[in-house]
């Protein structure tokens, strides 16, 4: 499985695959139409202070916090859903595209997300595949009051 990260302003290919958008808003300038997005994983894009904190810092610098934070916050239900999704994506597809709006290329949220599905960074313990289905059951297993 090849997992790519593309600029949402780039021209979709057909190489792309599955092309998943990961940020909360659509880009701006794009049509949908004209997107070729397969997927939308809103709750896997960072949280809106996240995201403001590490635009005011220095990008280099600051990229192992900003990707330590990012990480803890894929453990919250809604991300870890999401990203259980992703991980389905990328079961089912030869080939799946992260599509982002940043403008910095190296550093932003679908690099971390893309090490993440390569195996280069463990999921938090606390997210992903087997921690969803854990919750589930979990869940099945509480009394009702």
């Amino acid at each position: 499985m090849a997992i790519n990260v593309k600029r949402a302003y780039e021209k979709p290919s057909t190489k792309d695959g599955a092309r998943v958008l990961v940020d909360r808003l659509w880009p701006r300038g794009i049509k949908k139409s004209e997107a070729r997005i397969q997927a939308w994983l809103r709750d896997l894009a960072p949280s809106d202070a996240l995201r403001r904190w590490f635009h005011e810092k220095d990008l280099l610098e600051f990229f192992p916090e900003f990707r330590k934070r990012y990480l803890h916050e894929l453990s919250r239900p809604a991300a870890a859903s999401a990203l259980d999704d992703l991980y389905g994506l990328a079961r089912n597809h030869s080939t799946v595209t992260l599509v982002y709006a940043s403008k910095n290329a190296q550093q932003n949220n679908a690099t971390v997300l893309r090490d993440l599905l390569n195996g280069m960074r463990k999921p938090p313990t606390s997210s992903g595949p087997a921690r969803a289905a854990a919750t589930g059951r979990n869940r099945a297993r509480m009394p009702k009051s």
